[in-house]
């Protein structure tokens, strides 16, 4: 997957008005690491929601595969998100009624028009992913009774169950002590890495930053 973002701005309308992103442009790939860092509220959680179809910029062209997002309907944009993108946030958002591999499998459900051959392989990729980062024992289990590492590795490859193109990832490792982040993150970047997938992330921590392929700094909505 491919994501441009050409001249990109975001203004919230006030008064007074607040502009979080003034011209921002910048292109990375399938296989890519990125990280973006920069002081709290700079707008890199607002760059991300634009990359990531969950918000339109007020200026500026953002462009996944060569698709301008901004002449989509909301219902094509949908479906981009929800074919092409995984999310990863700083808090997991696991659904605490449901077990791990029904968390993990509630992408499948954003995509009502895929066959049941297709579904059937998505389930069975869900309980490998599952399997391989050490779930396998608590896929039944529902998240109250799991440790925060284990919430955020059940929140990676709910990320990754529809194949994405592109993973985003929001602070990912922010609310893990550091040995635990340091396994989410060599979780993130080996699944990133072997999917092919471009991977994005806003993260205050310089080890982590450190450890992409590419960063860039926010500051005073201008990306450096």
């Amino acid at each position: 997957m491919r994501l441009e973002l050409r001249d990109v701005g975001k203004v919230f309308p006030g008064p007074p008005a607040l502009e979080l992103l003034r011209g921002v442009s910048l292109v990375a790939g399938s296989g890519e690491s990125l990280a973006i860092t920069g002081p709290s509220g700079s707008g890199k959680s607002t760059l991300l929601n634009i990359a990531g179809c969950l918000d339109l910029p007020t200026s500026g062209e953002v462009l996944v595969d060569g698709r301008d997002l901004a002449v989509l309907s909301p219902r094509d944009r949908a479906l981009v998100r929800a074919q092409g993108i995984g999310f990863v946030f700083q808090l997991h958002h696991l659904l605490p009624q449901c077990s791990v591999l029904e968390n993990v499998l509630l992408p499948i459900a954003a995509l009502p028009s895929l066959g049941r051959e297709a579904r059937r392989r998505r389930e069975e990729r869900a309980r490998s992913l599952v399997q391989r980062v050490g779930l396998g024992d608590r896929a039944d289990a529902r998240p109250g009774t799991l440790s925060g590492g284990e919430c955020q590795r059940a929140a990676v490859v709910r990320a990754l169950v529809n194949e994405p193109g592109m993973v985003l990832a929001d602070e990912p490792t922010g609310s893990l002590d550091l040995e635990t982040a340091a396994i989410v993150a060599d979780l993130l970047f080996s699944l990133a890495r072997e999917e092919g997938v471009l991977l994005v992330m806003v993260t205050h921590s310089e080890e982590l930053a450190a450890r992409s392929a590419r960063r860039a700094r926010l500051a005073a909505g201008v990306l450096a």
